[in-house]
């Protein structure tokens, strides 16, 4: 099956198929620093593949000077390195534009921050030999199926210099515990500051290129188009995002808030792949106000933002804006693209104060 173009219509078939098979973190999980594993988001692409960690390997070939091949022993025998990381999904956002992408029908939830624990791929790499005509490296996972008409392995690749940030990590542990399946077990990188996408799960071989990667999940998926004939521009970092826990109560089909009137204590969480979020607005009814900002999980992890409201009887429309230090601000008027990636409109929060 080829993709689909954008849709004015209801959700289809195929959508409440991804949505029912993934599932994003309920906003409230918004108070926790460190996401519980289970709440965290997730994407697969394919299947959940079946691996016996018994006889799985990880490879390094292609442009190296002394291949590998290592087991899961040998890796976690090497000096680890746990970091706070959030990742968000790419497609984050995606239902909410007009006319609708079809695929994974998110909305603002495809997000996380977890423990992750494993050793940097650097250290693997030079252990190899990096050749010196090396460009790039393509991280294949064990997941594989067809997408656009094309049957593939789940590959991606980043450049030279990206990949050999001390940050980027082989990871085997989330949240203090052995990788769950569903995440990516025995093994996945692990890439801060960048998309989910980048993060390969179930990863079974990192192999040096010269030349730059045309997997099907590069060159033609995680782009940001203009249209289907656009070859567009790769997606990589994570653009600038806040969010707010809803606060009060909710109705349960509309999700629509009920607060008591008063001062109410509104909390959230900010990130960006940019750099450090240096400033997050709350609006009500788009009057802005600034917000106080907590220190941050880590260095590529969210920070806190908090605010007291004074929250007068009505019909209300909450908001909140972040900005990071390179100057990105989140947009208030609807972005749009072709694969429905990197939307980071604000989000907008309706609430009832005071009983109706």
């Amino acid at each position: 099956m080829g993709a689909q173009g954008p849709t004015e219509g209801p959700l289809t078939d195929e959508e409440l198929q991804l949505a029912a098979r993934n599932h994003g973190m309920p906003l409230e999980a918004l108070r926790y620093d460190i996401t519980p594993s289970g709440l965290h988001y997730l994407l697969v692409h394919f299947d959940i593949p079946e691996i016996d960690e018994s006889s799985w390997r990880l490879d390094i070939a292609g442009n190296v000077e002394h291949p590998q091949s290592l087991t899961l022993e040998q890796l976690r025998t090497r000096l680890s390195r746990t970091l706070p990381v959030t990742m968000e999904c790419a497609g984050n956002g995606r239902a909410r534009l007009r006319p609708r992408p079809i695929s994974q029908p998110w909305l603002v939830e495809a997000v996380g921050t977890a423990e992750w624990t494993g050793i940097p791929l650097r250290d693997v790499l030079r252990e190899a030999g990096v050749g010196s005509n090396s460009v790039e490296m393509v991280f294949t996972g064990a997941d594989h199926g067809v997408q656009g008409d094309v049957e593939h392995d789940y590959e991606r690749s980043l450049p030279l210099d990206a990949a050999m940030r001390p940050e980027v990590l082989l990871a085997y542990e989330m949240n203090g515990r052995p990788l769950e399946p569903q995440h990516g077990a025995p093994l996945r990188l692990l890439v801060p500051g960048w998309y989910g996408m980048t993060s390969v799960k179930w990863l079974t071989r990192v192999t040096l290129v010269s030349e730059r990667f045309e997997g099907y999940e590069q060159a033609i998926a995680y782009r940001y188009q203009k249209d289907e004939a656009d070859p567009g521009e790769g997606v990589s970092r994570m653009r600038v995002r806040a969010l707010m826990i809803p606060p009060g109560y909710p109705d349960f089909l509309s999700r629509r808030r009920l607060v008591e009137p008063g001062i109410v204590t509104v909390r959230g969480r900010a990130w960006s792949g940019n750099g450090d979020v240096v400033r997050v607005e709350f609006g009500v009814d788009e009057t802005w106000t600034d917000a106080d900002l907590q220190e941050p999980v880590g260095p590529f992890a969210w920070r806190e933002w908090t605010l007291r409201w004074d929250a007068a009887p009505g019909e209300h429309i909450l908001s909140c804006r972040a900005t990071d230090a390179a100057g990105y601000v989140q947009p208030v008027e609807q972005p749009w693209n072709y694969q429905g990636m990197g939307n980071n409109l604000i989000q907008k929060v309706p609430v009832t104060v005071g009983r109706s």
